[in-house]
């Protein structure tokens, strides 16, 4: 990510069908410093704008346009790429902003904020410190093209690495558990991000070799911590892509035994909004690793459409709420209902509650209010290496 320019060298593009209301916004950019405003009153020219100039840092978009609305050039921006800083302009009211602001990120899209007419230079200067400019963002993304041999080479040649996210108590803000996260370093040295390389190995058949690489590291490290005083959960994703395969447990159990981890110190989680087509293989499967005093969560709640079912069916003992509800709900009441009602109903359950995408202070206090157990985030700290991770986890058990 690109280190932030001064505000008045951004670029602006400012989208809005009322005349009066682009000299309006482009005299309170201007008293925040930007000068380099470009306006145009019809989505169709701004994103030809965008297309044909590729350096715009920030794009300013009214949602009530005719023509093409905000709503549709908020999804084309995301089908382009761009890479810059959005910031919506509405008269509505705050919910449709709010869901409206929800959409754009959903598009992949770097968002600032929303703003309600009219707008003021200290509602823009609020939101236009917040930019960072991806590297994206002066032309389309950038795609890693990979083939299946180059990953299944990467799995073999033990390119796959394993970072780690803590998480930590709300009440005592001791350290009881790391996420296991999966990263590839190339032979290059350079890291490619999940996203790129996950998909192709649910959709070549690697999955189940990625998965092993994870596993062996992770139940590995789990047992040299706690063989170093620091006993930690340790937490692996497994694909659902996986969950038809009965011998996973007895996989699992025997990499515990090999490197001497209570198997107790495991976590196992799984995806909710992919969970779960065919029921009886991952409902055997998950239960025998219960029955192992292995631990299941189940991930992004709330993203799915059969949370219900599966709570009542599988026996979980963490539930981790989505970002999406976590990150902002001091503010969003919307979000702030469904992460209450969520740490209600694990709490019912008698299963452990975690908030990921802890990242200001804000949102720790938000979800400490609520009686959250766990947060995991970047206001804790970002996904390590395990190296930096034990460094870290040092000094946070000192410091806490």
């Amino acid at each position: 990510m690109a280190e932030c320019d001064p505000i008045g060298n951004h670029n602006v593009l400012l989208v809005d069908d009322d005349p009066f209301m682009l000299k309006l916004v482009t005299a309170a950019l201007k008293v925040t410093g930007i000068e380099r405003v470009v306006t145009t009153e019809s989505g169709k020219e701004a994103l030809r704008l965008i297309d044909e100039r590729k350096d715009f840092d920030v794009v300013l978009c009214d949602l009530n346009m005719p023509e093409m609305d905000g709503l549709e050039m908020l999804r084309l921006l995301g089908e382009a790429g761009f890479g810059g800083g959005v910031i919506l302009i509405s008269g509505e009211d705050a919910r449709i902003l709010d869901t409206t602001l929800s959409l754009a990120k959903a598009h992949d899209l770097n968002v600032l904020g929303a703003i309600e007419k009219p707008v003021s230079p200290d509602a823009l200067s609020a939101l236009l410190p917040k930019l960072q400019v991806r590297e994206t963002a002066r032309g389309a993304r950038p795609s890693i093209k990979i083939e299946e041999d180059e990953l299944r080479a990467g799995i073999e040649n033990d390119e796959i690495v394993v970072f780690y996210q803590p998480k930590v108590s709300v009440a005592t803000k001791a350290l009881i558990g790391v996420e296991a996260l999966v990263r590839w370093r190339r032979a290059d040295g350079n890291l490619v991000p999940p996203g790129f390389f996950i998909p192709l190995a649910e959709d070549t058949g690697l999955i189940d070799a990625l998965t092993q690489s994870i596993m062996d590291q992770a139940i590995n490290q789990a047992g040299n911590w706690a063989r170093q005083d620091m006993p930690v959960k340790v937490s692996i994703n497994v694909s659902v892509d996986s969950l038809d395969r009965l011998d996973i447990p007895a996989l699992i159990l025997a990499a515990a035994e090999k490197a001497e981890t209570d198997p107790a110190l495991l976590m196992v989680e799984v995806t909710e909004s992919r969970l779960m087509a065919d029921i009886a293989k991952p409902l055997e499967l998950l239960t025998r690793l219960r029955l192992n005093r292995i631990g299941l969560s189940i991930d992004d709640f709330g993203t799915g459409h059969s949370s219900m079912e599966q709570l009542k069916q599988i026996p979980f003992t963490e539930l981790k709420i989505d970002r999406a509800f976590v990150h902002g709900a001091a503010t969003d009441h919307a979000a702030q209902a469904i992460l209450g009602s969520s740490v209600e109903l694990a709490k019912r359950m008698n299963m452990t509650t975690v908030a990921e995408g802890v990242e200001t202070q804000a949102d720790w206090d938000q979800v400490a209010a609520l009686s959250v157990d766990l947060v995991q985030g970047y206001f804790i700290a970002k996904p390590m290496p395990e190296a930096e991770f034990t460094d870290w986890a040092r000094d946070w058990r000192a410091a806490n």
